[in-house]
């Protein structure tokens, strides 16, 4: 098997026909061996009817209905565990992505990349203000804080190669940090301009809680990326700072008590410091037994800290 497209979708029965059609038509082109997977995440409007139609027709077309809705990276996850081409590409289900883009997506990785993933730029012509800020936003959030630099982060069209497909580990939300897990992993990253259509039917299921949900996972892929192996380094950085400064504010405290006579039993500041040291004593114990757990979690599994590019 050349390629494999993975569609994860929920609720977007409308959409599914003329999406079938259109990436028939340019994978056919490609003249390579492929298969379209659609991973319905619970779909509860009829997707999963349509579906079968759409697969008693092609015989290229396979179909993965997980038993509830567990959101779109669990979905994208499945696709990934069960892909079988060479080549995986991403897309969503709505019909945004345009499938004619997929060419441009293939000829980055046979320049050598492992990743190509999609630069929506019609899409802040498309959008109102009130979305187009929050997103260039948190995607200058995003690459600052993760080191890897992308205009798009929200975008699922993407092309893997096929081992980077399966060694991601997503959870959460995590399908929108998939170019900065990859690049952890040593893979070679590009964006490439893709179109940006609007909905033929059916509803964004994207909403505010999305925010902080991502905001959130954020924090999780930063934490895994720099310090999975070496969680002292935050948590007793953390402990140390806290704890130096509740004890140097307890030491100014009693001097002031032993040289200018000033109460001490009575003032919040002295509650404050002590509270400083036992906080601080107490990111320093989660960072060690943070260490203990890192440990048990590589050598239980055997699990390496590093990434092997290449072996002569």
């Amino acid at each position: 098997m050349d390629y494999s497209v993975v569609i994860p979708l929920y609720n977007e029965r409308d959409s599914l026909a003329p999406l079938h059609a259109e990436l028939s038509r340019v994978m056919q082109r490609l003249g390579r061996v492929y298969e379209l997977v659609f991973v319905d995440d619970g779909s509860t409007d009829g997707s999963i009817e349509a579906l079968r139609q759409i697969k008693s027709a092609d015989k290229n077309v396979r179909v993965i209905s997980l038993a509830r809705n567990s959101g779109q990276t669990a979905a994208l996850a499945c696709g990934f565990a069960h892909a079988i081409g060479d080549v995986v590409i991403a897309m969503d289900g709505d019909g945004q992505n345009d499938p004619a883009d997929i060419p441009r997506l293939l000829a980055k990785l046979d320049e050598g990349y492992d990743l190509a993933s999609g630069w929506r730029t019609e899409r802040w012509q498309a959008e109102r203000y009130t979305r187009r800020l929050p997103s260039m936003a948190a995607n200058s959030l995003i690459s600052a804080m993760t080191g890897v630099k992308l205009h798009d982060y929200g975008c699922t069209f993407k092309a893997y190669r096929r081992e980077l497909a399966r060694s991601l580990q997503l959870y959460g939300e995590m399908h929108r940090f998939v170019p900065a897990i990859a690049a952890e992993k040593g893979a070679r990253i590009a964006e490439v301009e893709v179109g940006f259509r609007p909905r033929r039917a059916g509803t964004s299921k994207y909403g505010l809680w999305r925010i902080v949900r991502t905001l959130l996972d954020l924090i999780t892929v930063k934490f895994l990326s720099g310090y999975s192996t070496a969680p002292i380094q935050v948590f007793g950085l953390i402990g140390i700072v806290l704890g130096g400064l509740g004890g140097l504010w307890t030491f100014v405290l009693v001097l002031e008590k032993i040289l200018l006579g000033r109460e001490l039993g009575n003032r919040p500041a002295l509650l404050l410091a002590v509270l400083l040291v036992v906080v601080g004593v107490q990111f320093v114990s989660i960072g060690l037994l943070g260490e203990m757990l890192a440990r048990t979690y590589h050598e239980s599994q055997g699990k390496p800290i590093y990434v092997i590019k290449e072996e002569f």
